[in-house]
């Protein structure tokens, strides 16, 4: 009964911050829209933001793990990677009340939310360093990454992501995964020059 009642409010967050946007969200609206109690809210979340807080990491180890999926076939590593960044681009595109959520209204939910978002990075920043190993094992030419780029990755692919969504264009994210590709790969096999090479 518990689960179901979380999963409701959880839910009803969701359609609620897509449509109003998290600062006009409130409770009384989410116990609405979930048709449970209010002592049923305040016995699964300590306020708003723990709601939407839990919203906000409910579907990421399900993306995650198609993402992983996706890439995980024994071939070419290119090849591998734009199959693992199609599938984070399809997940979203297929989310567009999720991706809103989580996109445009999480920063605007205050520094625990921002902190929770920048801990999410992690499991992504893992995979792209693993795929950057997988790039030097087939070529060893390839010179060491350096310690920032794979977190350069995945902020400037979310940061593109995020201003697509923001700009209501949810629907066509799958279209730029050769785009987000060629970025990917010109940053995974950059020789770096300059001062600091």
């Amino acid at each position: 009964m518990r689960s179901s009642q979380r999963e409701r409010l959880i839910e009803a967050m969701l359609q609620l911050v897509a449509r109003r946007g998290y600062a006009a969200t409130t409770v009384p609206d989410v116990i609405a829209a979930a048709r449970v109690s209010r002592n049923a809210f305040y016995q699964q979340f300590a306020d708003k933001e723990a709601c939407f807080l839990a919203l906000c990491e409910r579907d990421l180890p399900e993306l995650i793990e198609e993402i992983r999926t996706a890439a995980a076939a024994p071939d070419d590593w290119r090849a591998a990677n734009l199959r693992g960044l199609r599938a984070y681009l399809r997940w979203w595109q297929g989310r567009p009340a999720y991706a809103q959520a989580y996109f445009v209204e999480l920063p605007r939910a205050g520094e625990r939310a921002v902190a929770q978002r920048d801990r999410a990075y992690h499991p992504f920043v893992g995979m792209v360093t693993a795929m950057a190993a997988r790039a030097r094992q087939a070529d060893p030419a390839l010179p060491p990454l350096p310690a920032t780029t794979a977190r350069l990755i995945v902020y400037g692919v979310t940061a593109f992501v995020e201003a697509e969504v923001r700009e209501g264009r949810v629907t066509g994210l799958l279209s730029w995964a050769d785009d987000l590709q060629d970025y990917m790969v010109t940053l995974l096999t950059a020789v770096r020059t300059g001062p600091g090479s």
